[in-house]
């Protein structure tokens, strides 16, 4: 059993799907993770299938150097415009999505009714290969994996809370000021 880093209130209503030492850009997953999570699970499929087509984008908020500028980023309110198109980490998180779909599916959720609460990224170790440089000196040419985990929950029915009486607390004083007003009003 893998431990995820947020428990769910209620593990009967929740989904997770995880993926551990995945080779693609961390900083790429970590944009992706805060551009997906709260949205519906279908309408984050969507969104991501659009992504690959070019016709959404994902916003870079935090990693933004070297990401250029598209006109699409106004949609976002992105910093400076900058988003950008990540084709494997999209991927990678359409299978992860496909892969919670399945589980709404097998614990008999409703799978329009089911909404991505937890999206998180962490930096995996690094994967270490060389490159070899002129004058016969080597550098390290280092892979930046990540580690992605997703939890879905449904959206239960909200009930109205009933509107509870104020009681104001008084200080002494007011007390006693208050007192004084109703001997001098009813005399």
């Amino acid at each position: 059993m893998v431990r995820y880093s947020q428990d769910v209130d209620n593990s009967g209503k929740a989904v997770k799907a995880r993926i551990s030492h995945l080779r693609v850009h961390y900083k790429h997953c970590r944009e992706i993770c805060a551009a997906i999570k709260g949205m519906e699970l279908l309408k984050a499929k969507s969104y991501l299938e659009n992504v690959l087509e070019h016709k959404d984008a994902i916003p870079f908020r935090k990693y933004t150097g070297g990401i250029g500028r598209h006109a699409v980023g106004k949609k976002y309110k992105t910093p400076g415009d900058k988003v950008a198109f990540p084709q494997k980490a999209t991927k990678s998180f359409l299978d992860l999505l496909r892969n919670l779909e399945s589980n709404v599916d097998f614990k008999g959720l409703d799978v329009d009714a089911v909404k991505i609460t937890h999206a998180q990224a962490n930096q995996a170790p690094n994967m270490r290969r060389r490159t070899y440089r002129a004058h016969g000196r080597i550098n390290p040419y280092m892979s930046c994996p990540a580690h992605i985990e997703l939890i879905a929950e449904e959206k239960g029915t909200e009930i109205a809370k009933e509107k509870e009486e104020v009681t104001v607390k008084l200080s002494k004083k007011r007390a006693a000021q208050l007192r004084a007003a109703k001997i001098v009003s009813k005399a």
